[in-house]
């Protein structure tokens, strides 16, 4: 049998890694002194809400080295073979608590994969995957098949506050200001090699939408993947984004609509909207 397994990052509902009979090691998500596991005892709304009401910036940890260890040697002794999905390792250090539990484990039977992406990236991976082993393909198949795919994944998020970035120190708080009053939307990129940047900046979410819709035309999406359309605090911010594509004719590509979670929720802030989806081209994929 071969055991999927991951961290939280990849947004699924407790639920649906359940039906998917996908392993989620949660990561910890702080406000003060506080600390919860997601999708344990902290849901994306409760996360939401606290991220609204609290004063603390929320702080998040990758899973211990320990939670690595125990869902190994769980799939090892029962004669597993194991893939694990980690989030970017350009992003968090999951990636490297993985591979040291599985060489102190000698666990030759488990693959370690960097997915070089976060949140719906992460979870067109994961799901592709379930896919695949639901056919029969053994572990090192989709291996192979997985780093394939990786390549091709795009994400673009548009923020709807310059807040978060200037709490986590990647711009000043003059600049905050500055850009909020000028409504200046940033619009974020998860890049091939996992790295998350400011690909542009647009005045208002509706020319942020613009943008994005624009990258997708350049890079254009393969119609055998569905686009996940996300949202991080606000619904109504997804299906704005998912009418505003079919507007412009993306319809006749089937899309799923989801909250982020807390991994890239915490730093991108609430009243964001994006997509990810597989493209055509890897080599489009900057």
């Amino acid at each position: 049998m071969v055991r999927l397994i991951t961290d939280s990052a990849a947004d699924m509902e407790a639920e649906e890694y359940e039906k998917s009979g996908i392993i989620c090691i949660p990561i910890s998500v702080a406000f003060g002194a506080v600390s919860r596991l997601e999708t344990v005892d902290l849901t994306k709304k409760e996360f939401y809400r606290l991220q609204q009401e609290k004063k603390d910036f929320p702080k998040t940890a990758q899973p211990s080295p320990q939670a690595y260890l125990d869902a190994f040697q769980a799939a090892k002794d029962a004669g597993d073979e194991t893939i694990f999905f980690s989030m970017s390792s350009r992003i968090s250090g999951a990636y490297q608590c993985a591979v040291m539990a599985k060489e102190m484990l000698n666990y030759e039977g488990c693959h370690v994969i960097d997915t070089c992406t976060a949140t719906g990236g992460q979870r067109i991976l994961l799901e592709h995957a379930a896919l695949l082993r639901s056919v029969g393909m053994a572990a090192k198949s989709i291996v192979s098949a997985i780093s394939d795919l990786k390549s091709r994944i795009v994400i673009y998020a548009c923020m709807d506050t310059l807040e978060y970035l200037r709490r986590g120190g990647r711009i000043s708080k003059a600049a905050s200001v500055i850009g909020s009053l000028a409504n200046i939307k940033p619009i974020l990129h998860v890049t091939k090699e996992g790295l998350v940047t400011i690909s542009g900046r647009a005045q208002g979410m509706r020319r942020g939408m613009s943008f994005m819709l624009k990258k997708l035309e350049e890079c254009p999406p393969d119609p055998a993947f569905p686009i996940h359309v996300m949202y991080t605090s606000d619904p109504e911010a997804g299906k704005r984004f998912s009418e505003y594509l079919n507007l412009h004719h993306v319809g006749n590509i089937a899309r799923q609509l989801w909250q982020v979670g807390a991994a890239i929720g915490a730093h991108v802030g609430p009243g964001a909207c994006g997509f990810a989806y597989v493209s055509n081209a890897a080599s489009t994929n900057g």
